[in-house]
């Protein structure tokens, strides 16, 4: 997920880290500042941090996605028609080897177990449809879920935009910026239920 006005820098750079020589300069930062600067500083086992990799949820309506929408723990809020789903898909991450982790749950909690992109191929036993695609995560009855409803693809190297399958966006107002910047209208869908 991403803020619209990085959209043109992706689709020409593709998804890049904030040292590359092709980073964007105008890069609009969303979500929590303190979540970011942990996990510029959180260790993984192969000696990377958590921050130096570029991140994907595997579903939508992520708890994040409600902070940034509504702006609570003093994150900037930003209106639905703001926020880009960028879509990847799995098979071409595991097809050209590219260089990444997973986690089962946010990565920053100490339940989540990091796995290895050999581990993709039967990532439909580590975690499941129905937690990521959840709507709700507030659960009396399953207190883990929103951990796991964060679980996350965790790319290291930059990543192509030829990878970039489609955008998800709020409004006909998002879909019509995107085209604006040179996105195919048939790569756009319209999908209000992904949002909050």
């Amino acid at each position: 997920m991403l803020h619209i006005d990085n959209i043109s820098h992706v689709i020409s750079f593709g998804f890049v880290h904030k040292d590359s020589p092709f980073a964007n300069p105008e890069y609009v930062v969303i979500g929590d500042q303190s979540v970011i600067d942990v996990r510029e500083t959180k260790l993984m086992i192969d000696g990377s941090t958590i921050g130096s990799h570029i991140p994907f949820y595997f579903g939508p309506r992520s708890p994040m996605l409600y902070v940034i929408q509504h702006g609570y723990n003093g994150v900037q809020r930003y209106p639905p028609n703001e926020l880009v789903y960028c879509v990847v898909r799995l098979d071409d991450i595991i097809k050209n080897d590219i260089n990444c982790l997973f986690t089962d749950g946010h990565p920053l909690n100490y339940l989540t177990v990091f796995y290895d992109k050999k581990d993709l191929t039967r990532i439909n036993e580590i975690i499941k449809h129905e937690d990521v695609y959840t709507r709700y995560w507030n659960n009396e009855d399953d207190r883990d879920l929103k951990r796991r409803k964060e679980a996350e693809l965790l790319v290291l190297d930059e990543l192509n935009p030829k990878f970039i399958k489609g955008f998800i966006v709020y409004d006909k107002t998002a879909l019509e910026k995107l085209v604006n910047m040179g996105v195919n209208q048939d790569k756009v869908l319209i999908i209000p239920e992904y949002y909050f």
